[in-house]
């Protein structure tokens, strides 16, 4: 169930934000933040469609582009796989509108090795205070490239070393981060739309969202991958994306071992560490219309896991749900919804983001554990903590 109350921002004077409070049980603030996902992005669409900001980042997007110069997208963590979501959402935007799809997505301490000398570098952090994506904006500004940011708001210490800052505005109140995943998606996905001379359908976004919400479907996989001490999420194209993201959510929320493959990398010498007490996830969207040989090899993936006795669920566009026979996703399956309303590289990340999040919070539950706190209430993880 959605809710349509605004989250609160920044605080004034900005400051790091401090753990989340202790839940014993659902609803956790992850819980939350997954119900207010819906309404937030909508007004995050209407807002940034007159911020003039907006048409700043898309005009250097597109003069980058123009020009042959490097757009790199940059950030941490969820950061980072927003970061990717992007890269993949301005490619397509790029290509439509008759441009090279030169953007490409590198992680913020990477970034630092060759930082780029021209071109455009948008950076994505939160809160805006990762030392790590600070830093290489700091590298790219010296070495002679423009700098954005896409922030939850100006005042954050990133935002200083950014010519160009577009703010999110609503905080995330859980440090399992699904806002903070979700809006830079949005702000990405806007300025993709106006790279492409169209504008975000803040309706549309609206309506795939809530079609995303399938809280009782993501119980019963949650049910089904219950009994694995490890996963293994796979996918293909922009599809790896969110398996990137799906991997670090259960990690962080659910506190299980989870890792990220590219579809194809699985079947070569990952498997041989499987056995039935390790779960399969693979995601596939609408967006990744594959060549029969890939399709082949995701469902010779699934084919792989049923012969070794692991649990397998998906995440499936509701297109591609009737390619999968059922009885290779024992553990269930959830569904990335379409509106056909909105470019189909941004629907099919943002169409994915709550049925991964809804997951990861009913696995947290499954396992009795908070997601909110990323186990930093124990005092190692604490001083392990990033």
């Amino acid at each position: 169930m959605s809710v349509s109350e605004a989250l609160p921002g920044a605080p004034d004077p900005w400051a790091a934000s401090e753990m989340p409070q202790w839940r014993d049980g659902p609803p956790y603030l992850m819980t939350e933040m997954i119900a207010a996902e819906p309404a937030l992005a909508e007004r995050l669409a209407r807002r940034l469609a007159s911020d003039p900001m907006l048409a700043e980042v898309a005009s250097a997007v597109r003069a980058a582009a123009d020009s042959g110069a490097a757009i790199t997208l940059t950030g941490c963590g969820t950061s980072e796989h927003a970061a990717m979501a992007g890269a993949e959402i301005l490619n397509a935007a790029l290509v439509v509108s008759g441009l090279p799809p030169v953007a490409r997505a590198v992680q913020a301490l990477e970034s630092l090795r060759r930082p780029q000398p021209d071109g455009l570098l948008i950076a994505v952090s939160h809160e805006g205070g990762t030392e790590a994506t600070i830093e290489a904006m700091r590298g790219a500004a010296g070495a002679g490239a423009r700098v954005a940011l896409i922030t939850v708001s100006r005042r954050s210490p990133a935002a200083a070393h950014a010519s160009l800052v577009i703010e999110t505005a609503e905080q995330d109140r859980s440090w399992c981060h699904t806002v903070g995943y979700l809006s830079p998606v949005v702000a990405v996905g806007a300025v993709a739309a106006l790279v492409a001379d169209d504008a975000l359908d803040a309706v549309a976004l609206r309506g795939l969202l809530d079609a995303a919400d399938q809280p009782l479907v993501a119980e019963e996989v949650a049910a089904g991958l219950l009994p694995c001490g490890r996963l293994i999420v796979a996918g293909f194209g922009i599809d790896y994306v969110t398996a990137r993201e799906l991997a670090l959510k259960i990690e962080e929320g659910a506190r299980l071992p989870a890792v990220a493959h590219q579809l194809e990398t699985v079947r070569h010498g990952h498997l041989a560490a499987a056995d039935p007490r390790t779960g399969l996830l693979l995601v596939w969207s609408d967006a990744e219309q594959p060549a029969p040989t890939v399709q082949g090899r995701l469902l010779g993936l699934l084919e792989a896991a049923r012969s070794l006795g692991m649990p397998a669920g998906a995440i499936l566009d509701v297109a591609n749900g009737p390619r999968v026979p059922r009885a290779l996703t024992p553990a269930g399956r959830l569904s990335i919804p379409s509106t056909r309303r909105m470019q189909r590289a941004a629907e099919a990340l943002a169409g994915a983001a709550i049925p991964l999040q809804q997951l990861t919070e009913r696995l947290s539950r499954a396992r009795g554990v908070n997601p909110d706190t990323l186990a930093r209430e124990d005092p190692r993880q604490a001083a392990a903590g990033g």
